[in-house]
């Protein structure tokens, strides 16, 4: 149950969202389409995600205006693609079990002057299985100070074992310069 001072900050939130969105200039469409996909992913945060699992096709599209917004942060260097099949229907997944391996292959792409770098997700079914593949360029040599196998990726391989137990496979593969994410959870 929402409490009522949580309805009421969303309402408000809500609100000044949709302030900015007028005072953005009509000749922007970009940027108002950005701040309408960034307003329907917290309504999908706060709103609609209160049970334990939601239909695959709102998992689907959040995930499709979160690469969309980042998207807007690349250039022509980079190559992002998302395929899903036509059999990805139909079904209940646990919410946000997928984001953290895209944000991982978003905040981890490589930057290459030379060559495309690239983001490729796929999401398929087929037998009962769902399959979920993140790949991504990486550079060759680590931009960052952080630990390998961060908090993120540590806290979604422990909500696949006690969502998912025994009914998943994962396996992450980081080579040199390609790192890549291969999830199946019998549906």
């Amino acid at each position: 149950m929402i409490s009522l001072s949580f309805f009421f900050s969303s309402i408000i939130l809500f609100n000044l969202l949709n302030s900015v969105y007028f005072l953005i200039d009509k000749n922007n469409p970009e940027a108002r389409n950005a701040l309408h996909k960034f307003s329907e992913m917290l309504r999908y945060q706060l709103y609609e995600m209160g049970g334990d699992k939601i239909p695959v096709e709102k998992e689907i599209s959040y995930l499709k205006d979160y690469v969309d917004l980042q998207k807007l942060r690349k250039d022509e260097n980079f190559s992002i693609t998302f395929n899903h099949s036509d059999a990805v229907k139909g079904f209940p997944i646990e919410p946000l079990l997928l984001i953290p391996f895209v944000e991982n292959a978003f905040k981890h792409i490589s930057h290459n002057k030379d060559e495309t770098n690239f983001i490729r997700l796929n999401l398929d079914r087929n037998n009962g299985d769902l399959f979920f593949s993140v790949e991504n360029s990486k550079d060759k040599v680590e931009r960052t100070t952080e630990q390998p196998g961060g908090i993120g990726l540590n806290n979604v391989k422990r909500r696949l074992q006690l969502l998912y137990p025994g009914k998943h496979e994962l396996k992450i593969k980081n080579d040199d310069g390609l790192y890549a994410v291969n999830l199946k959870i019998k549906i």
